[in-house]
């Protein structure tokens, strides 16, 4: 029996915090393998929004998921350098590098910036996967007509993030779970909308493992602008994409990962609800209580109020809240997680709870 292909998770994904201090310098990252980060997604935990640089596109380029903005170019990057275990930092970015300010950090590898052309889809795009972790960093340019796009991944995608890069449109997400035909449903992670029917905004016909659909809308495909789509699969012992069904009690769903998260996102398939992260590095004990929102630019909750959201366990998730962000009763709620530890490794090794 395999239980999992990747004993150390830290090699293919990282959640840590540091403290800004406005001066150049590097970040090295403190999991047990070396990362050199492709994707970093970082947040002021006091304020500012969320950016997001990837390998790809350069350092030089950032996207907010807390805003529908096109693409910034800043000529002095506020990340300079991805490095073999971390990256460096500039001096004088209020949002990358504020005096005294602590940042959530994650990050993931995908191919240390080494692009390939992929042909699979009609769109000609260019990818940088990481197969053996179910992770890729897709760019293409829009067409404007029905098509499809190479993913890199080998495997069907769970998740992908898609954004505009070109003009001031919403992020389109996909997932698996979203509903029976999810190529027809999108949510959108700087707002609070629900999965909805939008058949104008993926393929008309699933995934497969070579290609994912794009349809002729502003989100996905606009003839004239260019797009980078983050796609994910899940991987045993490492990365999952599922939902679950709120209970509306204190003593919540557990939900049934196959590791010991260290990165839990989740979203209420109902309007009006926020997305939610919570990982290990800020929360490195249970119960866990501090948690951000991607679409929010607002401070991280604390926990001063001594609510308790969620713990994490050795082999998945469990709700400890009836707020109806996290646990409504009957409500669908999806989510994304990467793992601390698999629950048991290669060679049969169970993991410990916190």
């Amino acid at each position: 029996m395999a239980y999992t292909n990747i004993d150390d998770p830290s090699a293919h994904f990282q959640a840590f915090t540091y403290t800004g201090n406005q001066s150049s310098r590097d970040i090295t990252l403190d999991g047990n393998s070396d990362l050199q980060p492709d994707l970093y997604w970082y947040k002021a935990r006091n304020s500012n929004h969320h950016y997001w640089v990837d390998s790809s596109r350069g350092t030089t380029k950032y996207i907010y998921s807390s805003l529908n903005n096109a693409e910034a170019t800043v000529a002095s990057a506020y990340v300079t350098s991805f490095n073999t275990n971390g990256f460096n930092v500039g001096g004088g970015d209020s949002g990358t590098n504020a005096g005294g300010i602590s940042f959530a950090n994650w990050v993931w590898k995908a191919n240390g910036g080494t692009t390939s052309t992929n042909t699979d889809g009609g769109i000609t795009t260019t990818v940088q996967a990481n197969t053996d972790a179910g992770f890729s960093i897709v760019t293409y340019a829009g067409t404007g007509t029905s098509n499809t796009i190479g993913h890199g991944l080998g495997v069907t995608p769970d998740m992908m993030i898609v954004k505009n890069r070109s003009a001031a449109y919403n992020w389109a997400v996909y997932h698996k779970d979203s509903n029976a035909s999810p190529e027809d449903y999108y949510a959108q992670l700087n707002t609070t909308n629900s999965f909805s029917l939008a058949t104008d905004i993926f393929g008309t016909s699933p995934a497969t493992s070579s290609v994912i659909g794009v349809k002729n809308f502003n989100e996905t495909n606009a003839s004239g602008s260019n797009y980078v789509a983050y796609c994910f699969a899940s991987k045993q012992g490492y990365s999952k994409f599922g939902k679950y069904v709120g209970n509306g009690n204190a003593n919540g769903s557990f939900v049934y990962t196959g590791f010991k998260p260290a990165f839990v996102m989740i979203k209420p398939n109902v309007a009006g609800r926020n997305w939610q992260i919570i990982d290990n590095s800020r929360d490195p004990h249970n119960a866990m209580d501090r948690w951000l929102q991607p679409n929010l630019s607002a401070s991280e909750f604390d926990g001063s109020t001594a609510s308790v959201y969620m713990d994490f366990l050795s082999n998945g998730f469990k709700l400890r809240t009836d707020n109806v962000s996290w646990n409504q009763s009957a409500q669908t709620i999806i989510y994304m997680a990467f793992a601390e530890n698999p629950f048991t490794t290669s060679t049969g090794i169970p993991t410990t709870a916190r």
